[in-house]
């Protein structure tokens, strides 16, 4: 799947999340704006949570997608903002070929990337 930006391969990702979660009977809501460190709201069992939603359509020299857990911008590209620096209860990622995968924040140690390769293999949910 091709994205003509990354707005819209974002927009794609947000889609997605909110069709999963929606399929599996999570009340779902969303922010009105995007200073906050998650993307979605859900609900399910009187219990709420926080989701980031992460894409990718990028993969390693082993054919593993690759995830950008930092947030870049400015002139330059900084970073100014990664994962383990945001405040959410669960990763939302899908990839490219709509393999999406839930992961618990507290699973996440890596700061730049995450490849989701067979140790994540357990979170992977479609």
């Amino acid at each position: 799947m091709e994205f003509i930006n990354n707005k819209r391969q974002g927009n794609f990702g947000l889609g997605i999340a909110i069709a999963y979660f929606t399929t599996n009977e999570y009340t779902v809501s969303i922010p009105l704006n995007d200073t906050q460190d998650y993307d979605l709201v859900i609900e399910k069992n009187d219990i709420l949570e926080t989701v980031q939603v992460k894409t990718t359509r990028c993969k390693t020299k082993y054919g593993n997608y690759q995830v950008a857990l930092k947030s870049c911008g400015g002139t330059k590209g900084t970073a100014y903002k990664t994962v383990r620096d945001t405040k959410f209860n669960l990763l939302f990622i899908v990839a490219t070929d709509l393999s999406i995968y839930i992961i618990p924040r507290e699973k996440i140690e890596n700061k730049s990337t995450l490849n989701l390769c067979d140790s994540y293999g357990k979170y992977r949910v479609q």
